[in-house]
């Protein structure tokens, strides 16, 4: 077992989750199996039920784990399929450690932070390696160097780097290098590692942010001060897009550092397919734009999974794919043409409560009447599945229960014997020759669930005769709607975002995509 452990200091937002997804992607470049898991510092149970502002979007994983939204960056960068156990908490250490002392198993002992709460940390860190499999596991540590609450993760840090060794253990460390009047600056960082230095870790490699490359003369002051080498000093300037970080920290020589102080065996570097993907993200000879419409449009990592599925579409269709961010608020008594009038297409991804359905319902309706190409998504098609219904198929009671107890006509409503969510991978039956078949390629898919609602059969029927066709079943639920009579009207309830890929991007989210260039350009 060989442990990369992935630290902060400064402040937060410098990037630790990409750079762990960029090492990961190196490392497997070079043939080198890989895994990863993220500790989160903070008391909750799991994301589930944090603040979308406050913490981004919740990313389902196949297992109905409800993760941080850098479990989705380590899936997508490095192609795993992770499990609810790869991202834990404060709140999942202490619950198992006081369920233990609960059931007698420490004998009666003063349970105590050390060792108890860093044995159970150290615990879930062994097993997902073993369980995994892997060369080496990424261990990224949540918040910066010096928070309290991550003390007990940094101490069993340092005690598993004690028992694995000098090859079988490395600690990078992330961290700020600003430029003040032109000159680089590097005191934040020395006061950083000295802070990681007297919880007893001192860093193997330091990659320092910047807007701009340290020049080699920084690189030794900072190798001077924080001792380590100097090749061990990496510059992470501003990338144009996070997927070049994995290639400009390949050009400092990280990987061959990492695979040098690990003793690893690795095959011949292998990224052209990554480059090629790059190089379409970046250079792409056309472009669309879509609107994307949501209630809290000010936090764009709410809807980062979207956001990554229509790059990877785009770059697959040669396009770059420009995002407007609509609050659904602005619909309820806007000029929905002047909003709209320079889309090529609408996206509603999923949401929950009673703010935004009007605006949802507004943004709906307008791509059904004007033919605008429209994907929907969860509650995207809960509510395309409302509007259909009272627009078209004259249920004129037609509402969801989530936002209507006492409705006429529930057209979305908690089928009878629903004992919570349904949360995680599921398979999906497509009905063969329809649109969403052909997207996919197959009849029967698998697609992650996060769901509570589900749209009525009671209705199924009158909404068919008018054109609203379900195409995809799970469960016996209908998950897939086809609006006959338009470009693209495609709406389902699982998540395909989830699933998306830089080489294998959503299939839906690549229909959307390809319809919202033909409309461009008039087709």
């Amino acid at each position: 077992m060989k442990i990369i452990f992935v630290t902060g200091g400064v402040l937060s937002g410098l990037g630790k989750g990409i750079t762990s997804s960029s090492i990961g992607r190196l490392l497997k470049s070079r043939g080198i199996k890989i895994s990863a898991v993220k500790m989160d510092p903070y008391l909750n149970y799991d994301a589930g039920n944090i603040d979308a502002v406050e913490h981004g979007e919740v990313y389902v994983l196949d297992d109905g784990g409800e993760a941080d939204l850098d479990l989705g960056n380590y899936e997508r960068f490095m192609g795993l399929s992770l499990t609810k156990e790869h991202d834990f908490t404060t709140g999942q250490v202490y619950s198992s450690v006081i369920e233990k002392e609960r059931q007698g198993f420490y004998g009666g002992k003063t349970v105590q932070i050390i060792p108890h709460i860093t044995n159970e940390i150290k615990h879930r860190i062994k097993k997902i390696a073993a369980d995994s499999g892997a060369d080496v596991l990424l261990v990224e540590v949540g918040g910066t160097v010096g928070d309290i609450e991550s003390m007990p993760f940094l101490e069993a840090a340092r005690q598993l780097g004690r028992d694995l060794g000098k090859d079988g253990c490395m600690f990078i460390h992330t961290t700020l290098i600003p430029i003040i009047n032109g000159e680089h600056k590097t005191k934040p960082t020395q006061h950083s590692v000295k802070e990681l230095m007297m919880i007893g870790i001192k860093p193997d490699v330091i990659i320092g942010r910047s807007p701009e490359a340290m020049s080699l003369s920084i690189k030794e002051k900072i190798s001077l001060f924080c001792d380590v080498p100097v090749e061990a000093v990496i510059s992470a300037v501003n990338a144009r897009s996070i997927y070049e970080v994995p290639l400009n920290l390949e050009k400092e020589g990280l990987a061959d550092h990492i695979i040098s102080k690990l003793n690893l065996s690795s095959g011949k570097r292998d990224m052209n397919e990554w480059e090629q993907f790059l190089n379409k993200v970046l250079s792409p000879s056309k472009d669309v734009t879509v609107a994307l419409v949501g209630k809290f449009i000010v936090l764009a990592d709410l809807y980062l999974s979207h956001l990554e599925s229509l790059t990877y579409a785009g770059a697959a269709a040669d396009c770059k794919v420009n995002v407007k961010f609509v609050g659904s608020d602005e619909l309820m008594n806007g000029d929905l043409k002047n909003i709209f009038g320079n889309v090529h297409g609408i996206i509603v991804p999923g949401g929950s409560g009673k703010k935004d359905v009007g605006g949802k319902y507004a943004a709906i309706k307008y791509a059904r009447e004007n033919k605008i190409p429209f994907l929907g998504v969860s509650s995207g098609f809960q509510m395309a599945a409302v509007e259909i219904a009272g627009n078209v198929a004259g249920i004129k009671g037609a509402d969801s229960v989530e936002f209507n107890e006492k409705c006429k006509d529930p057209v979305v409503f908690i089928p009878s014997g629903t004992k919570g969510p349904r949360l995680g991978s599921g398979k999906v039956e497509l009905k063969a020759g329809s649109r969403t078949a052909e997207l996919y390629g197959k009849t029967e898919i698998d697609e992650r669930f996060r769901n509570l609602y589900e749209v009525n059969p009671k209705y199924i029927s009158k909404m068919e005769k008018a054109g609203w066709k379900f195409t995809g079943y799970s469960g016996g639920n209908a998950v897939v709607g086809e609006l006959e009579d338009h470009p693209f009207f495609v709406a389902c309830q699982f998540h395909p975002q989830f699933k998306t890929r830089p080489e294998r991007p959503s299939p839906l989210h690549q229909g959307f995509v390809n319809a919202a260039i033909a409309f461009k350009n008039g087709k």
